[in-house]
């Protein structure tokens, strides 16, 4: 005996379900993550400006303004009006309106946090195997702050290079080789993931490569865990809530590791 199919109509479902169906298409798209991340944009390149040379600036923004200083672009804004007109091109390519919900931003806030809180649970769960003695950092407001600025850019522009750019390249050139959908998604995946974690260890501000440390192997693993958390938020739940939960993560796990 079959059960009866489940009535999905209109009449049968909540206005709660109507709701969460709503926010979770609108805040997948570009208009939306482009307006929750603008904020944070702002305060990035407004932070490394009033801090002047002594700016912790992220990785990913100083490769992205090199490779533009070799194509003749060094114009200091110029990365950031990019980064805005490429989250404008791509909505303008899906044809969604142009307009925001009542409380869409604040609900994407919140999702951000508990994502962000899982992530750091991991890492605390992953720092169990290998944990190390160290003595607490007295850190300074002008530190603190410094710091906090190079995290807002680490989720605004490693998202932007790693997923928004390198992931949408890698998907879509492994399907010029013939990959299946699910099978170039998941390969795309673990390869910017990969480089993900690599990157963190490359040029004069990257970490020491220690091949015979198992905390090296502990960070780099965890780092390359991060990547697909990140990737699989990125397709989920779009551009926005991508950058939101990784700059809310790190600025959470650079608070516990200085306290």
């Amino acid at each position: 005996m079959t059960a009866p199919p489940r009535d999905d109509s209109p009449q049968r479902r909540s206005p709660l379900a109507w709701a969460a169906e709503g926010y979770w298409a609108e805040s997948r798209q570009p208009w939306p993550s482009l307006v929750f991340v603008a904020p944070l944009l702002v305060a990035y390149e407004a932070g490394v400006l009033l801090l002047g040379p002594e700016a912790v600036r992220n990785g990913a923004d100083a490769w992205l303004r090199q490779l533009l200083d070799l194509i003749g672009f060094g114009q200091y804004f110029l990365l950031p009006v990019l980064t805005v007109c490429i989250l404008l091109g791509w909505h303008y390519t899906t044809r969604r309106p142009w307009r925001l919900s009542r409380g869409l931003l604040w609900s994407m806030a919140a999702e951000c946090l508990p994502l962000a809180v899982c992530l750091w649970l991991l890492a605390q769960l992953q720092g169990i195997v290998l944990q190390a003695v160290a003595r607490p950092v007295a850190l300074s407001i002008r530190s603190i702050i410094e710091y906090t600025v190079s995290y807002l850019g680490a989720g605004i522009y490693e998202e932007l290079l790693f997923r928004l750019i390198l992931l949408s390249v890698v998907v879509w050139g492994f399907g010029r080789l013939g990959l299946g959908p699910r099978l170039r998604l998941v390969a795309a995946v673990l390869l910017t993931s990969l480089l993900f974690s690599v990157a963190h260890y490359v040029g004069p501000s990257g970490d020491p490569i220690e091949w015979h440390s198992l905390l090296f192997w502990n960070s780099f693993l965890f780092r390359f865990l991060a990547g697909g958390f990140f990737c699989a938020l990125f397709v989920y739940r779009g551009f926005g809530i991508a950058a939101g939960a990784h700059a809310a993560y790190d600025i959470l796990a650079g608070f516990f590791a200085s306290a």
